[in-house]
């Protein structure tokens, strides 16, 4: 998976750790592209006013290119490749709002920025977390994958 944007020391952590969620997910990432930045307070809360109507700061945005399904494979979307690589679309992630809730559950900065990421990552793949069951299942989903990425609570 080819991951650009404004994050820092985290692009080949966030690699590896989205090659995992694709082969857990049985999904071939090898030419697909996702867009992470990190942004500030003030950005984000924008952000999610401008696309939510929610005027405030939150942790994480997706922004999916694709109308996917959770159960639907990538492969239905091949006509949508453009020299040869898939565009899932993009995540944001609040790096302050990240840091605090790190300290606030008591885990590191890492785990919680691995978690904001693949949150948003199953997002853009079609996973909610609306009604109760998607919820399950997407949590359920995450949490098998920070495990085996060794970035549990």
């Amino acid at each position: 998976m080819i991951v650009e944007g404004k994050i820092f020391g985290y692009k080949k952590k966030l690699e590896k750790l989205f090659e995992l969620a694709g082969r857990v997910l049985g999904e071939d990432f090898s030419c697909v592209n996702v867009s992470v930045n990190f942004v500030g307070e003030d950005e984000i809360q924008r952000l999610n006013k401008q696309f939510r109507d929610v005027d405030r700061v939150t942790d994480v945005l997706s922004f999916p290119n694709l109308e996917k399904s959770a159960d639907e494979s990538l492969k239905n979307f091949d006509g949508e490749k453009v020299d040869g690589v898939l565009f899932l679309g993009d995540i944001v992630i609040c790096k302050k709002k990240a840091k605090a809730q790190a300290k606030e559950f008591g885990h590191s900065q890492k785990r919680e920025v691995c978690f904001l990421a693949l949150h948003g990552l199953l997002h853009l793949l079609g996973f909610d977390h609306i009604e109760k069951e998607d919820e399950k299942k997407m949590q359920a989903v995450a949490e098998k994958i920070l495990a085996q990425f060794g970035v549990q609570r």
